[in-house]
């Protein structure tokens, strides 16, 4: 496991955590053909893997670091609101709209259809330095909870499983798809978002989405990029 998620108490963790493994979708269905889904159903994380999480974080580097985060109320736009966390290029990308009960919420604006969990190129990082990669910054808007999904490894792993010249490729979403397909065991963890709070994570490296998956309300969420040094914002957890 390559996730780490910072938390001052594994046990409040535990209480907002979920966990199951992976699927592909095939046939005529509202994503992509291969797009990699939760498979539920969903349990809660034991003591000994909140434990290892948390045991993770404190060796990683900030900028492969999952946070969980109580974001301030913005005082002006909320464009802004990054400005003051120690990243002056930190880029606002918008906000986005996720309806209620959505097992994943990303969508390929192209085609129409959602594309499960996968990773970000705004970064455009070959595999020696994908995980140098700028941080997601995002803020629940509510009105309803949200989650966040994780793999819990890296594209970087599954880019080594999968192909033999991987020193050479720029990981993308194909590899965990093509990881997944090959019958490879992937965790999938959950963590609730409930409105005013956030996460920063790794979403150029780890495979994520978001969910709203069992909720009755919408939820907006606001997105920015950055480099961020840890602890930038108090956590919930």
């Amino acid at each position: 496991m390559t996730l780490a998620i910072a938390a001052i108490d594994p046990a409040a963790l535990r209480k907002r955590c979920e966990v199951t493994t992976l699927r592909t979708m095939r046939g005529d269905s509202p994503y992509e053909e291969g797009a990699v889904v939760p498979a539920g159903p969903w349990t809660a994380i034991s003591d000994e893997t909140a434990r290892d999480l948390t045991a993770a974080a404190a060796q990683a580097r900030d900028s492969t670091l999952v946070e969980l985060v109580q974001v301030p109320q913005p005082t002006g736009p909320l464009a802004a609101l990054a400005e003051p966390l120690g990243d002056p290029a930190a880029l606002h990308l918008g906000q986005a709209r996720a309806p209620a009960d959505a097992l994943t919420t990303t969508g390929n604006h192209e085609y129409g259809r959602r594309i499960g969990l996968h990773v970000d190129n705004w970064d455009r990082l070959s595999y020696a330095a994908k995980h140098t990669g700028r941080r997601r910054l995002c803020l629940n808007l509510g009105p309803g909870t949200r989650y966040l999904l994780l793999a819990d490894l890296d594209i970087r792993a599954m880019c080594r499983a999968v192909h033999q010249d991987f020193e050479r490729r720029y990981p993308h979403t194909d590899d965990l798809r093509q990881y997944v397909t090959g019958g490879h065991l992937v965790l999938c963890f959950r963590l609730r978002l409930e409105p005013g709070e956030g996460y920063i994570a790794p979403t150029e490296l780890t495979p994520h989405d978001g969910s709203t998956e069992g909720q009755s309300e919408p939820s907006t969420a606001a997105f920015w990029l950055g480099h961020w040094p840890r602890g930038t914002l108090p956590s919930p957890v």
